[in-house]
């Protein structure tokens, strides 16, 4: 096992030490920097040049949904354990995440993208990185648009148990059993609190 991997006591990142294209501020934003505003506030209709763009040349200017945006979306996701954001434990963190194929080299915005997370729990044998996994997959699929597909891993040697942590995320079956206890669907609900 790398030790690079091992996450143990991390130092906790400030806030502002991550890297990072939200800004605080009120909730109607305009200007490059609100291109995820319809995915956080899924009420709007979807920028990224779909069929279901109400205007013609609404998606003018639009960048596709990168890995930053994805980041941006779960780093705000709070731990279970501790009283701090995945991104400010490096549970999350950016050069993990990765769009295959890249959309912005895709002709068709309606294309299939898949979005790998990989996470690093902050001890190798942490007993909730299954529900912390839960929480990034859930948070994906509640926010992209529906062609993007997500994978949730934990990174390979980070966790003593990584292939069935994995073996659990990648089973759509068992995430939506778990999903159905209400116990764990409370705790993933209280872990997306803390998400824009």
């Amino acid at each position: 096992m790398e030790r690079d991997l091992e996450n143990a006591n991390p130092t906790i990142l400030n806030v502002s030490q991550l890297p990072s294209r939200q800004r605080k501020g009120p909730a109607t934003r305009h200007g490059p920097d609100s291109k995820c505003d319809s995915i956080v506030f899924p009420q709007h209709h979807w920028p990224f040049g779909s069929s279901s763009s109400s205007d013609e040349g609404d998606d003018d200017g639009e960048d596709p949904v990168d890995a930053q945006d994805i980041y941006d979306l779960i780093s705000t996701i709070s731990d279970p354990e501790h009283p701090h954001t995945l991104g400010q434990l490096s549970v999350v963190r950016l050069p993990d995440i990765h769009l295959d194929p890249s959309p912005a080299v895709l002709p068709d915005p309606d294309s299939l993208i898949t979005v790998l997370v990989e996470l690093t729990p902050t001890i190798n044998h942490c007993s909730l990185a299954t529900v912390i996994g839960l929480a990034v997959r859930c948070r994906l699929e509640q926010t992209l648009p529906p062609n993007y597909r997500v994978d949730v891993r934990m990174k390979v040697g980070s966790h003593a148990q990584d292939d069935q942590v994995n073996k659990q995320l990648g089973d759509k079956e068992r995430v939506a059993a778990a999903l159905e206890n209400d116990t764990l669907q409370r705790m993933v609900d209280k872990m997306l609190e803390t998400c824009a």
